[in-house]
């Protein structure tokens, strides 16, 4: 899932300013306001040319800064103590780093958003100078030898976070309670930022590469539930408890999560590809019956996305679903669980065809984003697709998987209605932008698909998906890189259907006319040298190749034939006379 942001149309500055000289001594009185706020906003501003401004702090946050380039994260140990009744938290993270060349006056970028506060850092025992910079601070290292080294620092923050209103939707922490009126308390920040609530390096492209530790300190009366394995329990004499959680494999910054509340357990194992795979399933106290019921869907998901996906990929970490008091996210190890037991996208079927209310969305969906998301994680979140596009296809592959082909086509082209083909799915580099709408999970799932079926070899197409799992095994990467292993993996040239779907708005256009016994047939709306095949039924099925250009097929003697396209294929059809 991701957290849709706002935007600010640029037209509205240029209104201002070309009616400047007819403004009012009134109105002049909420003008500084009205700027400072468009200003604000500004990197979500768009003109009427569909270009985006960005202002520095995005490209802080979304781009290698020198700051971030010479230190690559290695570990991060978070402590974090909520405050429920004052909305607070404080807390330190111990950020383990590494240098191939260690500068020779070096400043790290350590990010930490508004209203959030960095209050000091320490390099070993030495307190350390920085300067903030909007949501980012910029730290002065101690100066040394140069060359390569292993060091650590560690910050304390503090703050009253940002809270979430509509999570997941929109970052942030989240206080709320339970049906019981007892504490609940978690965090949502996909998009947003972890940088929201700890100091860490919020870049998709770096993950810690030895994993993290996060200790919780919670009231005695809760739990603290976090990611990967409990490494222990601590008592403390002023009434409170720290639950220490711990990951051995990498892990995205939004992923590391704590879940504070009324929480009871229980486990259960997975016979899987690996081995045992430790299931644990931490819910609400009421809940537990009906989750003992429910979560046996669990076993079902993980054999069918093992068998498509290859192995689940953090056997070390374990599986986890936590219960959450919203509806849902991706959290490495322990997912978060707000879909109420019930069947569907929270009672509700997206494609409306009814395929989707025979399963539980959120176990399927969210689980997927383990092997893509998690396991394959984008560099920039601009190319967020790879984990939305292929975890939106994963739910197709599930029905398949238990209903049925039928079944499983049918509910993806019902999603067909929710593309929206407003902006390109793959967004700006190097600004934190994150596309615009949800077309990277309907529309390239749809585009997946369609590449299955172009392939028309299912077993090279289970291969190229857990081929993918397995070459790009706990890494970041590109699109490029996607784009480049599919193409190269199936023998086929994707690159222009790749550019056509993910890089523009333009929907193909299947155009042709008949003609006697001819038929005449081209692509229009279209990027230069597309030439994607297209299956149609003629006389029977068969394959056709357009090209922006005019070919002709004779179908002598016969006349007066008819032409459909294969469903398989999202395309705009027309006849010409």
């Amino acid at each position: 899932m991701k957290i849709k942001k706002t935007i600010i149309p640029a037209s509205a500055i240029k209104i201002l300013i070309d009616n400047f000289h007819t403004l009012k001594l009134r109105h002049l009185q909420i003008l500084p306001l009205f700027v400072f706020t468009l200003f604000l906003e500004q990197c979500h501003a768009q003109n009427s040319n569909g270009d985006n401004f960005f202002t520095h702090a995005d490209t802080l946050r979304g781009s290698i800064t020198p700051e971030r380039s010479w230190w690559n994260v290695l570990r991060y140990d978070i402590t974090v103590k909520p405050d429920f009744a004052e909305k607070k938290l404080q807390g330190f993270n111990i950020i383990t780093f590494n240098a191939k060349q260690y500068p020779e006056s070096p400043v790290m970028q350590i990010d930490m958003q508004v209203p959030m506060s960095i209050d000091s850092i320490f390099f070993g025992n030495e307190r350390l100078k920085f300067k903030r910079a909007g949501n980012a601070y910029m730290v002065n290292l101690p100066k040394r030898n140069r060359g390569a080294m292993t060091g650590s620092v560690k910050a304390y923050f503090s703050g009253k976070p940002k809270e979430s209103i509509k999570p997941p939707w929109d970052g942030g922490w989240i206080f709320t309670k339970d049906t019981l009126n007892r504490p609940w308390m978690t965090v949502a920040c996909e998009g947003f930022g972890a940088s929201c609530w700890y100091p860490n390096k919020d870049y998709l492209g770096d993950e810690p590469d030895s994993g993290a530790s996060l200790s919780i300190i919670v009231p005695d009366t809760l739990i603290g539930v976090g990611n990967g394995r409990l490494q222990q329990k601590v008592d403390h004499e002023d009434g409170t408890t720290t639950y220490k959680w711990a990951v051995v494999n990498p892990i995205n910054n939004y992923d590391i999560v704590p879940y504070v509340g009324k929480y009871t357990h229980w486990h259960d194992i997975y016979h899987g590809e690996r081995g045992n795979l430790d299931c644990d399933y931490w819910v609400m106290d009421y809940n537990l019956k009906l989750s003992k019921i429910k979560f046996l869907a669990v076993d079902s998901m993980l054999k069918c996305f093992e068998y498509w996906f290859g192995p689940y990929p953090f056997y070390e970490d374990s599986y986890k679903l936590v219960e959450a008091p919203h509806l849902g996210m991706e959290h490495q190890s322990a997912i978060a669980y707000g879909n109420k037991f019930r069947q569907g996208y929270s009672g509700k079927d997206l494609s409306e065809t009814g395929r989707g209310l025979n399963w539980d969305f959120i176990i399927v969906h969210e689980s997927g984003h383990e092997w893509f998301g998690n396991n394959i994680t984008a560099k920039d979140i601009a190319d967020e697709w790879i984990h939305e596009g292929f975890t939106n296809y994963s739910e197709t592959l599930y029905i398949e998987f238990y209903f049925g082909r039928e079944a499983a086509e049918e509910y993806l082209f019902g999603l067909r209605k929710l593309i929206r083909n407003d902006f390109p799915i793959i967004g700006r580099y190097g600004v934190n932008n994150e596309p615009e709408d949800t077309d990277q999970y309907y529309k390239a799932g749809n585009m997946i698909h369609m590449i299955r079926h172009i392939i028309a070899d299912d077993s090279l197409f289970r291969k190229i998906l857990r081929g993918l799992n397995k070459e790009f095994y706990h890494q970041t990467v590109t699109t490029k890189q996607i784009e480049d292993y599919i193409s190269r993996a199936s023998g086929i040239d994707f690159s222009k259907v790749f550019d056509q779907y993910l890089r523009t708005t333009k929907i193909p256009v299947l155009e042709y006319k008949i003609h006697g016994h001819d038929l005449s047939f081209r692509w229009t709306n279209c990027i230069k040298g597309f030439k994607m095949p297209v299956d149609v039924n003629i006389k029977g099925p068969r394959r056709i190749k357009p090209t922006e250009q005019w070919q002709k097929l004779s179908f002598y003697p016969e006349g007066n034939f008819a032409l459909s396209v294969d469903r398989n294929f999202y395309i705009g059809v027309t006849k010409v006379d």
